[in-house]
């Protein structure tokens, strides 16, 4: 089945032809032209990955990244935009990007950049589903990012919760270095190495209350979470 692409662009020459430069790679493409409109849209069907032009008339496409995040944390975003400045940049980031690409562009770039998310998707399993793990007693819910306990909510970050469910997916077994930062972060290096090191020690001390559930360090190999 093709991919479906949820994308908001308000100039119609240019979404006319993206959207059939899109469709002839074998994507299906939801092409909305009002921002308006966009969010009933967005709601009325489900979507693989968005594609969302910032500049937009009434509503920006910052706002509706925002708010497609609240429906569904885990759907991939990117933003197309002439905002190449860095602040804005950062902003599109902030919202949950996964890419932000400054207009003018090549569509066989972009085309790579999509297959590129979708299949890191894949590879670590994220879904449009809600998915709920138990740890202990925690509550794991990574479509809302979320750990609960004694009626306490801890909000993850993006990164925070994906490495989480790999963990829980992994229970009890070794979840390698390589393996998780190859799916989460793209690479395995030094400095991706030291970032996950951060996100293990934020998670500890997220599950710190209930001492049987721990997150071990594999001497030289990775990590294994038990509860």
């Amino acid at each position: 089945m093709n991919k479906r692409i949820f994308l908001v662009e308000d100039d119609l020459s240019f979404g006319a032809v993206l959207k059939s430069y899109l469709e002839l790679n074998d994507f299906e493409v939801i092409w909305v032209n009002d921002g308006i409109a966009a969010m009933d849209q967005f709601r009325a069907g489900t979507h693989d990955i968005c594609i969302l032009d910032v500049m937009l008339p009434h509503i920006d496409g910052f706002t509706i990244g925002q708010e497609i995040r609240k429906i569904n944390q885990s759907i991939p975003i990117i933003f197309l935009t002439a905002k190449s400045l860095k602040a804005d940049i950062l902003i599109g980031y902030g919202v949950g990007a996964d890419d932000y690409i400054t207009k003018p562009f090549d569509t066989d770039v972009l085309l790579c950049k999509l297959k590129a998310i979708l299949k890191r998707n894949e590879s670590t399993g994220r879904t449009s589903e809600s998915e709920v793990f138990k740890l202990g007693h925690y509550s794991f819910n990574f479509r809302l990012r979320r750990i609960e306990h004694n009626g306490q909510v801890q909000q993850l970050s993006p990164k925070e919760a994906e490495l989480l469910r790999l963990l829980c997916l992994h229970k009890n077994e070794l979840l390698t270095r390589e393996k998780s930062l190859k799916l989460i972060w793209g690479d395995d290096d030094y400095f991706t190495s030291r970032s996950m090191d951060v996100f293990v020690t934020k998670l500890r001390k997220y599950l710190k209350d209930d001492p049987s559930v721990e997150i071990k360090n594999i001497h030289g190999s990775g990590f294994m979470l038990s509860d």
